[in-house]
């Protein structure tokens, strides 16, 4: 499955490493260990992150930094890996539906029938992952992630080719909820290279899951999409947001907590993880990794 709660990892054993792909390079991490998130840069031009077409471009290059860092972080009799993929490589969102079936193969099937209204693509030849929230009543809100099966395969394809297992498929901006501290409600806006992901987090449910290409990193351009979402959720959800989560934005974090802080309303504060400072291609790989540590 590509998506699945990170909850589910407190009953597996989880896998030996853990990737994180961006467009600027992989990070990894051998899991449990005591060593840091190494990371390989690629050549600008490698990856070209998008749901719609193809995103490895150089397979060399793309290859070279897989097999490098497998290679330091091997662990010995184990080749199964956790692999975070970028957010815009996918379709994120989140579904409600006033039911929502027990049954696994009722579910698949429901889903599928809604995201064929919701994403440019067909949901036939795509990988479709949700993890089901219940609510009030029978309401559920579903949160789904899918993406073509050909550009799935071909992020795994090098992680294959050196002998290694992607048994756990996520997304960046969905891992990296791990880092979010409980709240009543919060938004997490988390800034890749110019693809901005915005996560909506009510009492530790997801209820927006946001990600597109914006004309750059700059802060009117990222106000431009936070402001109709703060909205959004005030009419949805009966509440304005009480916390704005930064992440991506590094030397700059300070001067944007003060931007959003006055444009927005909203209290603001850096991601932060106990392992070190997220960033824009490490996030979710320290988000899984804190979650596998709280776990244990």
């Amino acid at each position: 499955m590509f998506l699945e709660t990170l909850k589910r990892l407190v009953a597996d054993p989880p896998p030996a490493m853990a990737f994180e792909i961006s467009e600027a390079g992989v990070a990894a991490a051998r899991v449990g260990s005591r060593t840091g998130v190494e990371f390989r840069p690629l050549k600008p031009g490698t990856l070209a992150v998008s749901p719609l077409k193809e995103n490895v471009i150089d397979e060399d290059d793309f290859g070279q930094a897989v097999r490098s860092l497998a290679e330091k972080l091997a662990a010995r009799k184990r080749n199964d890996v956790a692999l975070i993929l970028p957010d815009y490589c996918a379709r994120l969102m989140v579904l409600d539906f006033d039911s929502f079936p027990s049954d696994p193969k009722e579910q698949a099937s429901l889903l599928r029938f809604r995201l064929k209204r919701s994403v440019p693509f067909d949901v036939e030849s795509a990988a479709v992952g949700y993890w089901a929230q219940p609510g009030p009543g029978k309401r559920v809100d579903v949160a789904v992630a899918v993406a073509p099966l050909e550009i799935l395969a071909r992020y795994e394809a090098p992680f294959r080719a050196a002998g290694l297992n992607p048994g756990f498929v996520t997304t960046s901006g969905l891992a990296a909820l791990e880092l979010a501290p409980d709240g009543e409600m919060s938004v997490i806006a988390k800034i890749a290279g110019r693809t901005l992901s915005v996560l909506a987090l009510h009492k530790g449910t997801l209820k927006v899951a946001r990600c597109l290409e914006i004309a750059s990193a700059g802060f009117d351009d990222i106000t431009a999409v936070l402001a109709p979402t703060f909205v959004y959720v005030e009419d949805n959800l009966g509440a304005l947001p009480d916390k704005l989560y930064l992440c991506g934005l590094g030397s700059r974090t300070d001067e944007a907590a003060r931007h959003f802080a006055g444009e927005l309303s909203v209290e603001v504060e850096p991601l932060r993880s106990p392992l070190a400072v997220p960033g824009e291609h490490d996030a979710g790989l320290l988000g899984y990794l804190h979650s596998i540590a709280k776990s244990n």
